[in-house]
Order: C-alpha cells, then sequence, then structure tokens
C-alpha cells in the first residue's frame, strides 16, 4: 500500500473517530441536561413541600388564635354585661341616697313669713308668724308619706343624714343656714304630692296663722345631686 492510501485510510479512519467522539460528546450533554433538569425539579418539589407544611402549622395556629379568641370575647361579653348590672345598680343607689341630679314631675311648694301685721288683735304670739323648723319637717314628712322620691330645701338636698334645726329666723339644713322663704322642691306623682294642701292637712293649719304656702304642681323640677360626703362612723357591712 502506497502512501497515499495510507493517508486517505487514516484520514477516513480519523473522521470516523471525530464523529464518533462528537456523537458521544453529545449523549453525555443530554444526560447532564436530564439529571440537571430532574435534580432542579426534585428541589422545587421539596421547597414546596416545605412551604405547605409551614402553611399548615401557620393554618392551625390560625385557628387556635381564632377560638381563643371567641372564648375571650364571650368571656369579655359575660364580664361585660356583669359590669353593666353593677353600674345599673351603683345609678340606682346614687339616685336613692341622692348622689346623682335628678329631674321629673312634681310640686314646688313656698313657705313664706306671714304677712299679717305684729299689731294685729289676732297675733297673741310674734313666733306663730314665723315658718318654724318644725313647720318645715312636718311638711317635708307629709311629702314622704305622699311619695315623694326626692326632695330639696332651698337648693338643699334633702338625704338620709340630713339635719333641719331652727336658729331664731335662720333654719340650717346639711349644715347651710338658710332663711325665708323656703322653697320645697318634691318629685313625684304631682296629683298625690298636691295633696299636702288638703283640708286638716299641715298646710291648712299653717295657712290659719296667715303663713305663706304656694302650691304649684309642675311636669318638670330639676333637683340636684347632695354635694358633700356621708362617713358612716359607726355603721359597719356585715360580710356573710
Amino acid at each position: 500500500m502506497n502512501k497515499t492510501h495510507i493517508s486517505i485510510v487514516l484520514g477516513i479512519l480519523c473522521f470516523i473517530l471525530t464523529f464518533g467522539i462528537s456523537i458521544q460528546i453529545k449523549t453525555v450533554r443530554n444526560s447532564n441536561s436530564t439529571i440537571s433538569q430532574d435534580y432542579e425539579e426534585n428541589n422545587l418539589r421539596a421547597e414546596v413541600l416545605r412551604y405547605k407544611e409551614k402553611y399548615d402549622r401557620k393554618y392551625e395556629e390560625l385557628e387556635r388564635a381564632e377560638e381563643e379568641l371567641e372564648i375571650e370575647r364571650q368571656k369579655a361579653s359575660t364580664e361585660d354585661n356583669e359590669l353593666k348590672e353593677l353600674e345599673e345598680q351603683i345609678k340606682k343607689g346614687n339616685k336613692l341616697i341622692g348622689f346623682t341630679d335628678v329631674s321629673g314631675s312634681g310640686v314646688t311648694l313656698t313657705l313664706s313669713d306671714s304677712k299679717i301685721p305684729t299689731s294685729s288683735a289676732m297675733v297673741s304670739d310674734l313666733n306663730e308668724l314665723l315658718v318654724h323648723d318644725t313647720d318645715v319637717l312636718s311638711v317635708i314628712n307629709e311629702l314622704k308619706n305622699a311619695g315623694a322620691e326626692a326632695i330639696s330645701i332651698n337648693g338643699q338636698r334633702l338625704v338620709s343624714t340630713s339635719s333641719i334645726t331652727c336658729g331664731g329666723n335662720i333654719i340650717t339644713i346639711n349644715g347651710e343656714r338658710v332663711g325665708a322663704p323656703f322653697e320645697i322642691k318634691a318629685i313625684g306623682l304631682p296629683e298625690q304630692l298636691a295633696a299636702l294642701s288638703r283640708i286638716g292637712g299641715y298646710l291648712s293649719i299653717l295657712k290659719d296663722y296667715g303663713i305663706g304656702t304656694d302650691l304649684k304642681k309642675s311636669d318638670y323640677i330639676q333637683i340636684s345631686k347632695y354635694p358633700k360626703l356621708i362617713n358612716f362612723e359607726y355603721a359597719k357591712t356585715i360580710n356573710k
């Protein structure tokens, strides 16, 4: 075989070898690409699973939190109702003892000293022409018996500890000195309170002495609260 033939054969062999190597390289590349793609897909699946587990845990935590919140809402609602009831009881109590401003229908009674001249033959005692603490007390008792729910005298709210005492022509109420005329406001059923002016009642007695007794019914009367504190020194609460 001459050199030309040998060169041709070698050239053919080189071509075949080169072609084979090229095919092998391409095959390896395709194989690596497939492996790499599969690896990435597996990583993505694993990541999705991890996020799903996190989501499930957070969702369970959210459900538990909502359940606990509902329990707290129910408790708060119950406690709120109890607080509202206590608040209403306190308001009613304050109204009863005179610690709150009140308004309503009732009567206004003004007691004023007699205008009969002191020189009149009808007057045997000058004190009979004046309004005394006993007169005010008697009128107050009749108003209470008639169902008065709140009473004031010249702006002084009467409470359980109120005192009415006389000092000359001045009456002391709740420690405050007030003079005639005495404006008495009482809240209650006007018709019942107005019965104070009935024949034989204390007002009719005062009229006989010329004491002014101006009684008016009203659809709206306002009485201010007792402005001081009531301290119980001797009465103690009994704990059961």
